[in-house]
């Protein structure tokens, strides 16, 4: 197996970009100018952009003892934000998508943090059981499947299996392996180690010195990838590194976009308005299904030109970029309305990262376009029949 080389200290966050760009350069996969601007004039972007920006879904309707407590609390969402490819079994168990399953899972984690271990600090997240973790999740009854007995003919009983006891083991492994580390390291939650990856990323921060040059993410990011395991996601495809980093870069933004606006401040917050993005296996789908990444290019040796079938055709295209339709008025109606979405495609893992990696940097084009558009351009667009 190939052994996958953390990036040079100070190079984390440009390591994320560069390493996107080289694989998806090297795929064949293409992003052009004409696709984004395509997608940053539709009906479907312009009229959903506003509300959707500030809608993260890092918010918990919680009341928190101390900051502390609730910084410990959004790094711990962040760590465990994943599983999206396990959405299907998840909705057909409890309606809930993963994140929301997350999101669910560490309300739970907080609320019964007296009365039934506190999962929320180390030694709880060492200790996390899969059972509990399942019950949590309010998954505790699809966990098992049912298979014919080995030697009894027409006897069917059930063993734990199946892709939602896959997730709960999924995040009880995470939450063990992050409590060993922060365990060993003295640390009492993941909260107080993130605080001292701020406080060490400010020691390097230069005052005066560009919004899009932060030594001190670099610092941050560096502390937490090679600290926290989940952190390190990053893998050698054709001999090239590719690093997203994805929790580990939400990590920081979740927290300094959720303390930016508290005065004082509660702790130094890095300035993230450089970071790429946090890209996992939604975004890539989106994009190409929205013609910005057009896989279509792409050398078949890399096994991602076939995966999205029928993606690119017109009449896909023009409905997903024709006006929005409006959110919905109620809770209820997004329950009452909401399916089983289908399943993707099934990817290696060379695959997946590859896909990541194209939407990372597609996304530093979608910026690098936006803010390159002239005023004429701008307004010939808005005004056009």
């Amino acid at each position: 197996m190939t052994s996958i080389p953390f990036p040079a200290s100070g190079t984390y966050v440009q390591s994320v970009s560069e390493s996107s760009w080289k694989i998806r350069e090297k795929a064949g996969i293409t992003v052009t100018d004409e696709a984004i601007k395509r997608l940053l004039f539709s009906e479907s972007f312009t009229t959903s952009f506003p509300r959707l920006r500030e809608s993260h879904g890092m918010a918990l309707p919680l009341k928190f003892p101390s900051v502390l407590a609730e910084l410990n609390l959004l790094c711990i969402l962040s760590l465990l934000n994943f599983a999206s490819g396990y959405r299907v079994p998840l909705h057909i168990a409890n309606g809930r998508g993963a994140f929301d399953n997350i999101r669910a899972l560490v309300f739970s984690m907080y609320i019964t943090a007296d009365t039934e271990g506190d999962y929320l600090s180390a030694h709880g997240m060492q200790h996390a059981d899969a059972g509990k973790i399942a019950d949590f999740m309010g998954v505790a009854d699809k966990i098992h499947q049912e298979k014919d007995h080995a030697s009894i003919p027409g006897l069917r009983v059930g063993e734990l299996g199946g892709p939602v006891w896959e997730v709960v083991q999924l995040v009880t492994n995470v939450l063990k392996e992050t409590g060993d580390v922060l365990v060993k390291g003295g640390y009492p939650n993941l909260g107080a180690f993130v605080l001292e990856a701020f406080k060490e990323g400010e020691k390097v921060r230069t005052q005066g010195s560009d919004e899009l040059i932060s030594p001190e993410c670099d610092v941050i990011l560096e502390r937490l990838v090679r600290a926290i395991p989940a952190f390190q996601d990053m893998v050698v495809v054709d001999g090239q590194p590719v690093y997203c980093f994805k929790k580990a870069l939400l990590t920081i933004y979740a927290v300094a976009r959720k303390y930016q606006d508290v005065t004082p401040s509660p702790f130094p917050l890095p300035r993230i308005s450089h970071l790429p993005i946090f890209s996992d296996n939604v975004i890539p789908s989106l994009l190409v299904h929205l013609g910005v990444i057009d896989l279509t290019t792409s050398d078949t040796k890399y096994g991602v030109r076939d995966l999205f079938p029928g993606a690119t055709e017109a009449s896909s295209l023009r409905a997903l970029l024709s006006s929005a339709p409006p959110p919905p008025l109620t809770e209820s109606s997004v329950k009452k309305n909401k399916t089983v979405p289908r399943e993707g495609p099934i990817l290696t893992t060379e695959e997946a990262f590859i896909l990541r990696a194209a939407a990372i940097d597609a996304c530093n084009r979608i910026v690098e376009v936006a803010r390159n558009l002239d005023d004429e351009e701008i307004k010939r667009k808005h005004l056009r029949p």
